[in-house]
């Protein structure tokens, strides 16, 4: 029989540089896998956890996960659907005008997405007449893109899989990849993928969640297991140098709680890094963005805001008043389990995205019920877990919020809104 690949292993050397210098900066505990939800009690017993450590590299500041958990099983069967928000429907419509202007891209150009979830991105380009392939590893999710219009690879993305794409597609005028780089083990390899199946005048266009916002606006719980790696411009730069690229061009996104969006080159045609990118980075280094002392600051007020957030709700429940969270994303799961929140605070979630409901938060075992709830039961607060998306939520439940409902922000400072 053959051998199984082992669930989670460790790394020992940075995924960017290879040296063997990491230091441990934040520990968040042993936690299970954010998006691995409960289909009935019957599983929380068997649950599996798993640490969750975050190192920095004291050679080239790369701040990561060194447990990696076997991507098999992180995104084989995936729950996240990118079509369920408003706010994310509008950045991808302005995200494809934007490229599609940059680009010139015409009927006859091809746009490659990696990690296309449900293809909600494509459509905005297909909409413009461009040509689009999505290359999506989870299978449920890439059936359910297929069957929407869109043609997807049920195939994780590396230098093989590239090969036969271009072989049967063509090269590509852009592909784009957006919150998946830091899902990957090997970046760099990653990257050189994606150049190989550019075209000359092409561009590999990817979208990360900024570690200057995570540290400034205390955004621990965008960390989880399927994020290794948290990128600043410099870190970037360093790995597009080692796959041959070189950044054209970063954009500041306010999408999750501050991304970059990145535009590299194949270094043939883009000699240098662009001189702005150069000076964001220089920017980055003079805040001292990945020394350990500021990343030492950060884990104390991640600390902070834990306490001050169960003082909140536990105020809140002594008083009297009933709650509920509203989201069941993968940064919520990740801020209940770091603080000990469970179904004795919040006896329950609610979510807009089917897949979730009628099931349990991992680790923290909190039901998923529908967003109509709220309504239905009017508890005095709700804890907005999916704080990246608290203006449209708040939007949303005004009807709740004129019958005397109240919002609960967790970060940066807890604080009710």
């Amino acid at each position: 029989m053959p051998s199984r690949k082992p669930v989670h292993t460790k790394r020992e050397t940075c995924r960017a540089c290879e040296a063997a210098e990491l230091e441990l900066v934040l520990s968040l505990g042993e936690t299970a896998l954010a998006n691995a939800f409960l289909r009935s009690e019957r599983e929380f017993a068997t649950e599996s956890r798993y640490p969750l450590d975050v190192h920095v590299c004291r050679r080239c500041s790369l701040v990561q996960l060194v447990d990696v958990i076997a991507p098999e099983v992180l995104f084989r069967e995936y729950l996240y659907v990118t079509g369920t928000s408003e706010t994310m429907r509008e950045h991808n419509h302005a995200y494809a005008a934007a490229v599609v202007e940059l680009l010139r891209l015409g009927e006859r150009d091809l746009v490659v997405e990696v990690a296309s979830n449900d293809g909600s991105l494509l459509k905005c380009f297909r909409a413009h007449g461009v040509r689009t392939l999505g290359v999506e590893p989870a299978l449920n999710i890439a059936e359910r893109a297929s069957a929407e219009g869109i043609e997807t690879v049920p195939e994780f993305f590396d230098a093989a899989s590239a090969g036969r794409i271009r072989a049967a597609h063509g090269p590509a005028e852009a592909v784009v990849a957006n919150n998946v780089l830091a899902h990957v083990d090997e970046p760099v390899e990653f990257l050189r993928a994606a150049g190989s199946l550019l075209a000359a005048s092409g561009l590999v266009i990817v979208e990360v969640p900024w570690l200057r916002e995570l540290v400034e606006r205390l955004e621990y719980d965008t960390v989880y297991h399927e994020h290794l790696s948290y990128f600043s411009a410099g870190s970037l730069m360093r790995l597009c140098e080692e796959a041959g690229l070189r950044i054209r061009r970063i954009d500041r996104v306010s999408v999750h709680g501050g991304s970059l969006r990145m535009y590299a080159a194949p270094e043939s045609e883009q000699p240098d890094h662009a001189s702005e990118v150069r000076a964001l980075a220089e920017e980055e280094d003079a805040a001292g963005l990945g020394s350990s002392e500021r990343l030492r600051e950060f884990t104390a007020a991640v600390e902070g805001n834990r306490a001050a957030l169960l003082e909140l709700l536990r105020g809140l429940k002594r008083d009297g008043a009933s709650l509920a969270g509203y989201g069941a994303p993968a940064k919520g799961n990740t801020l209940l389990q770091y603080c000990g929140i469970g179904p004795e605070l919040l006896p329950y979630t609610v979510d807009r995205n089917p897949l979730k409901i009628g099931l349990f938060t991992p680790g923290s075992h909190i039901p998923v019920l529908p967003v109509e709830t709220l309504l239905e039961r009017r508890p005095d607060y709700v804890l907005i877990l999916a704080w990246n998306f608290a203006e449209e939520i708040m939007r949303q439940q005004v009807e709740y919020a004129r019958l005397g409902g109240r919002f609960v922000l967790p970060l940066p400072v807890p604080r009710v809104v």
